[in-house]
């Protein structure tokens, strides 16, 4: 049995050596993870995008939930007046930001979704009843657009006036909304551009109708998820106000320095914490994957 393992060890560091000298291979793991942290990275990018915060470094989002811990660190120390309760309110408060970048990455998307089936039936009719190209077609669009997709538009507009490649346009327009309808709208565009003939009117309308269909249920579930969302959020007051009106009654802050007090805190935080990351995963609409994603 020892013979077998001293066997085994032997050939891993026959393979590790192999493949540092002749592959470059770094780490002890028998292959590289190059592509899985590419593809984390990629995802991390496009998140932020999503967000509007794609100008934001990652020492500034620690930045942020530092913040946000020692905040919630000190709130809980002044409520409870110990060292357990403290660090789980403070890791609780540091969660936060990413609850807060998510809700705005949310608010983003569902303005684009709301608005890409009317900017893909304008764009529609300039193509074809107006007679615009579609460069030209795409940037007025994009110009009577929501605010926050407008800098986006701007951006492929310099782009084109630069360099005249519809393809290269596209791609910062993409890269900078990081929408799967725009990817979609994109690729008919670019295909129509190469390729030419009539049959870009009847995608666009098949598009925008898809678009329509797709906001119009977002829409009646999110009407039908208002109560359970307020509720979610109510959850949250009720037991720090009751934690609050505990420090006034008799001995109230006292009792929490004890160590079943602590646990019972730290129980408490813990199922809100627990109870809001899993109403929130009930709650979560799906999402759509960027299928013509670089």
């Amino acid at each position: 049995m020892i013979a077998l393992l001293v066997a085994a060890i032997a050939g891993y560091g026959v393979h590790l050596l192999y493949t540092a000298g002749l592959l470059g291979w770094t780490g002890l793991g028998p292959a590289p993870k190059l592509t899985t942290t590419k593809r984390q990275r990629r995802t991390s990018n496009e998140w932020m995008t999503q967000a509007g915060l794609g100008a934001v470094a990652p020492g500034e989002f620690l930045l942020a939930s530092g913040a946000m811990f020692l905040l919630g660190a000190l709130v809980a120390l002044a409520l409870f007046g110990a060292l357990i309760p403290m660090l789980a309110a403070g890791a609780f408060a540091a969660s936060f930001p990413i609850a807060a970048y998510r809700q705005r990455r949310r608010n983003r998307l569902s303005i684009a979704q709301d608005a890409w089936p009317r900017m893909i039936e304008e764009l529609r009719l300039l193509t074809s009843s107006v007679g615009r190209s579609l460069p030209q077609a795409l940037f007025e669009v994009g110009a009577a657009g929501p605010e926050i997709m407008r800098p986006s538009f701007a951006a492929a507009q310099r782009e084109w006036m630069l360099t005249t490649d519809f393809e290269k346009t596209l791609r910062v327009l993409r890269d900078q909304l990081a929408d799967p309808t725009c990817d979609a709208t994109c690729e008919t565009l670019l295909i129509a551009h190469e390729l030419g003939g009539t049959g870009i009117d009847r995608r666009l309308a098949d598009l925008a109708q898809d678009r329509r269909d797709d906001v119009a249920y977002r829409k009646d579930v999110r009407a039908r998820q208002s109560g359970v969302r307020f509720a979610r959020r109510f959850v949250l007051l009720v037991p720090l106000g009751m934690a609050a009106a505990g420090l006034a009654v008799g001995n109230g802050r006292s009792a929490y320095t004890t160590p079943i007090g602590q646990l019972a805190v730290l129980s408490a935080l813990v199922m809100m914490a627990g109870c809001w990351r899993w109403a929130g995963r009930m709650l979560r609409l799906p999402t759509e994957e960027r299928v013509f994603a670089r």
